[in-house]
This record gives C-alpha cells, structure tokens and sequence, in this order.
C-alpha cells in the first residue's frame, strides 16, 4: 500500500486502545447532556443527507432526537402522509438509544411504524426499497421512513435521516421545514413534544414487526443476475465491516446457493476490528484503502470480494488483479456494464453523475450513446431519475450509487451498497474478467484519468461566497496550460446550484465545495494527462479560489 505522507502514522493499522470509543460514557453524554440552542454547533442541521453530530459535542443527544422526531410527526401532518413508518437502525452506539426515544415519540403521536420483528439492524436501502414497494400503485396512505445512522462516520457519531414517500434521501426544502421545527422544540424545552414511556410505545397499537429482511432478500433477482453467479460457483468474499447488513449476507448466500463467505460477522460499536483511516480516525469508509486493510489482505482467496460502510448504503470492491478499486473507476465500469447487459432497458435512459465525479463516466456514456444527468453532490438530486424510470444507473464519487431492476423498474431511491457488491460478482461471471481488468481495458479506450480530493482553509464569510459564486466572479481563462471551456456554478443536468465552483477543460477539470461543518473549502480535481498536470490543475485551483476570496474575511 502507499502511504500518502500526509496521513497518521496510525493509519491502515489496527487501532489502539487507546482510540477506542467509551461506550458508556458516549451513551451517558447522550442522556445527561443538554444542547444549547443558542449555539450553531448545538442545533439541528441537516446536511446532504440528515442530521449528524456526537453527544460528546452536545449535537447529538436525546434532546435533538425528541425534537426531530415531533417534527417529522408535524410535517406529516401538515402534507396528509398517514401511511406506515418504515423505521431502521445501524449498528453505531448511538442508534439503539435514539430508536428508543423515536418509538417514544411516533407512538405517542399514534404514527403506525414498522420496526424490525427480530429486533434487529436495518439497512438504509432496506428501508428504501420497502418504501418504494409498498408506495408503488398507490396514491393515498403512503408511506415514508427514518434511518437511525452516520453512515460510514466515526464511531462517537449519531445520525438521523428522514425518508420522504419518494423513498429517498429528503429534498432541501423538506429538511430545511423540519430542522426549523426542530430547532423551535430546542428553543422551546421541548414544549410540544409528545411522548410516551418506551415500555408503553413497544406495545401500542401503532407499532408493528416487520419482516424487512426476507422481501428484500428475495427481490434481489429481480435487479442481479443471481443465477448465473451461482452456477458459475465462484468464490465470493464480504466484510460487512461491523453493520447493519451484517444479518443479510448470510440470507442472501443461502437463498441464491452463492459460494459466498463471510469473512467477519462481529458487531462492536467501538469497531475495534477496524483499521484507522488516513486522519487517525476509526472510520467504516468502504472506499478507504486505509480502511479496508482486512479485506485486501484476503483479496487472493475469493474471485472478488466486497465491503458495505456501516449502514450499507456505501460499496468497496476489492478485485484479484489490484486490490481496492478507487470508487470513480468502479462507478464507470458499473455504468459500461449495466448498459450493455440490461436488454430489457429502454434504449433512451440516461446516466447519473455529480459534479464531482469521474469525468471517464461521461466518456463511457459516450461511447454507449448515452446522455449524462451531472448534478449537485447529493443523493437526493438522482430521486426523481430513478423514481421516474429514466435514470438507468446513479452513482456519487464517494461510492454511493443505485441502479433500476432488470426489468427497469425502480428498485430503490436511495444509495444501496448490496447491488453494487453483487453486480461486481455478476459482471466477474459473464464477463470473465473482475471489475479492475474491466476498468483497465476502459482506460485504454478512454484515458486514464488521475484524481485527488485536497482541503484548503476558509472563513464562514469566504465559504459563503464560494457558495453562491458567479462565472463572472472568476476571472481566470486558463487552467494548467489549457483554456477553460465550461466555468459552472449551476449543474448542467437540473441547473440546480452545486453550492460552488466547476472548472473544465479538455483533459481536466476541478470542482471547489465549500465544507458543511468545518472552516475548509474541498478542491476535487481530475487529469487526464497524468499526476504531474493533476497537481497543477490543484495548486492553480487553490490560486484561482484564493483569489477570489481574498477579500473576504
């Protein structure tokens, strides 16, 4: 492995005990302390897809749970959604006790919610794909969903994600509704807020068991070719790294005869089994090679192998031929896959892509004669594609993607890890050769793009700006010896704003994003002339923003 030489000395390596999460201590912080709404780092933000904090911090503690919980009762209210509540968890210590004061609440706002009959975790594409079953013809009591997760973030870290009957990652305007309710509970001591004792709202009439694992286990063949990869019996290896879907790959082996081995089912919310990330940081980041450590280590056992980040909604395929393939590169092998081995799909679907993905996606689609729908990062903006039926296959930089059922009909509207995984299976099968050897005869074909993610400090007043900059404020019209063809602050598949900067020209781009939660803005950046050209293509890019904003502090 290389060792980028700015990363922790701990990273690729088992961490310490010393690293490990207190459980105890996180879980009391998350009773005990008592957010104050006056501070912005206290309140309830939701960013690109939920709201995310640790109680350590005081962001993520049962107070904000409460209130989010009320809110969403009051925005169902307010828009007639009284079908079922599909409700799931992961594995992260936090999740358990915010399901508990979830239940509390949409019991005592009588919602009918659906938690799973075994007690157990729940997968975020579990929960998408049961709201998008159980919406599909209907037009009145439809049903929405919550997922309890951080996603693939540290193990001090909580999350809350509200589903809307679209089935996917809420829209802004929907979010942005319910954090302000939210935020007026916290204001308020959570006068408002209805709740009932847990004992009282396991056992209302309102709260169901559901089966989610067996309807979505035995829908899979409807979107992978499970057939084949169990006849051709090759060796499939999955780490669930310690999450949600833990529970699910047993099933999914049994029920399709898939020479499939589980190489760990341990779940410890210290995630202790995981290796440290480049930052020093214990993170379930499939896409991380740090990360990924234990898997690659086995990459010579199984004929391809994969790993799902902690709600499963993330991918990581580790390949015979090289090891963990870089998330842009499996993106595309996916999209030239899928549209040349789906004869059922209409010969005018699209794919989708963000601003800051892999620009060899767009070459790929080329070369299939299909269009590419680029849009803001976030999976929110690829709901409608994939709820329409006109976005074939969807996939985000950070190995997030979903694409539609065989028949192509839409499977979820959120990103799902287990398809991606299976998919590798499916094409290592009929293609003969393993995702990296299909991703290197690309690259012949289409370059051989080189790409970075660097950050770069900024102030609140210089992020804002960035955020909301023009093409006019950029007076740049070179970039790494080339001349500028596209200066974008508006994605060019929905015109919907990117929150930023985009900079192409005919064989680089680079993409500048202002951070959520910390004072740094995000450069991304690509070449297709090599690593020297990408670093030019990043020091001109921080030169070129930095200049911008010089003038604001």
């Amino acid at each position: 492995m290389d060792v980028d030489p700015a990363a922790s000395p701990y990273a690729g390596k088992p961490a310490p005990p010393s690293m490990l999460t207190n459980v105890p201590k996180l879980i009391t912080a998350y009773f005990s302390e008592q957010p104050d709404p006056t501070a912005a780092s206290q309140r309830v933000v939701f960013g690109t897809s939920g709201h995310r904090g640790s109680a350590f911090d005081r962001s993520f503690n049962e107070a904000h749970i409460l209130a989010i919980s009320q809110a969403i009762c009051d925005y169902r209210r307010r828009n007639g959604i009284d079908g079922p509540l599909f409700l799931g968890i992961d594995t992260h210590a936090l999740s358990e006790p915010a399901r508990a004061g979830i239940v509390e609440v949409l019991a005592a706002n009588e919602v009918d919610m659906m938690i799973d009959r075994q007690d157990d975790y729940t997968p975020t594409p579990v929960i998408s794909h049961a709201i998008v079953a159980y919406n599909r013809g209907r037009t009145t009591g439809l049903a929405d969903g919550i997922v309890v997760t951080p996603s693939h973030n540290p193990p001090n870290d909580g999350g809350y994600k509200y589903n809307p009957p679209n089935g996917g990652p809420a829209e802004t305007s929907i979010t942005r509704w319910i954090q302000d309710r939210a935020n007026e509970y916290l204001a308020g001591g959570l006068k408002g807020v209805r709740r009932i004792p847990y004992s009282r709202a396991i056992r209302a009439s309102t709260t169901h068991p559901y089966d989610y694992l067996a309807p979505y286990v035995n829908d899979l063949a409807r979107v992978i070719d499970l057939e084949s990869i169990s006849s051709a019996g090759i060796k499939l290896g999955v780490d669930p790294l310690g999450g949600a879907g833990v529970h699910y790959w047993g099933p999914i082996g049994e029920c399709y005869k898939l020479n499939l081995t589980l190489v760990s089912d341990e779940v410890d919310p210290t995630f202790r089994f995981m290796t440290v990330d480049w930052d020093g940081k214990i993170r379930m980041d499939p896409s991380s090679v740090y990360a990924m450590q234990r898997l690659i280590g086995l990459k010579d056992q199984f004929d391809i192998a994969f790993a799902c980040d902690t709600d499963h909604d993330r991918h990581g395929i580790v390949a015979k031929s090289l090891g963990l393939l870089p998330s842009n590169h499996y993106l595309a092998v996916m999209a030239y896959y899928l549209f040349s081995h789906r004869p059922q799909w209409h010969a005018d679907l699209s794919i989708g892509k963000t601003v800051v993905s892999s620009s060899i996606i767009d070459r790929v689609a080329a070369g299939l004669g299909r269009k590419v729908h680029e849009v803001p990062v976030g999976f929110k903006f690829f709901v409608a594609g994939l709820q329409g039926g006109w976005l074939g296959f969807v996939g985000e930089e950070s190995a997030g993607a979903s694409f539609l059922r065989m028949d192509g009909g839409c499977w979820t509207t959120d990103k799902d890890g287990f398809i991606p995984a299976l998919l590798a299976a499916e094409m290592t099968v009929r293609m003969g050769r393993d995702p990296g050897e299909i991703y290197a005869e690309l690259t012949r074909q289409y370059g051989n793009p080189v790409y970075e993610r660097v950050d770069a400090p900024a102030t609140p007043a210089q992020k804002q700006m960035l955020a909301h900059l023009s093409p006019s404020d950029v007076p740049a019209t070179l970039l790494a010896g080339e001349r500028i063809e596209q200066m974008l602050t508006t994605a060019p598949g929905d015109k919907a704003a990117i929150g930023g900067l985009k900079v192409v020209t005919q064989n680089g781009w680079f993409a500048a994003r202002p951070s959520g939660t910390e004072d740094i803005y995000k450069v991304y950046a690509e070449s297709f002339k090599g690593p020297d050209h990408l670093q030019r293509i990043l020091a001109e890019a921080q030169d070129i923003v930095g200049q911008t904003l010089a003038g604001v502090r």
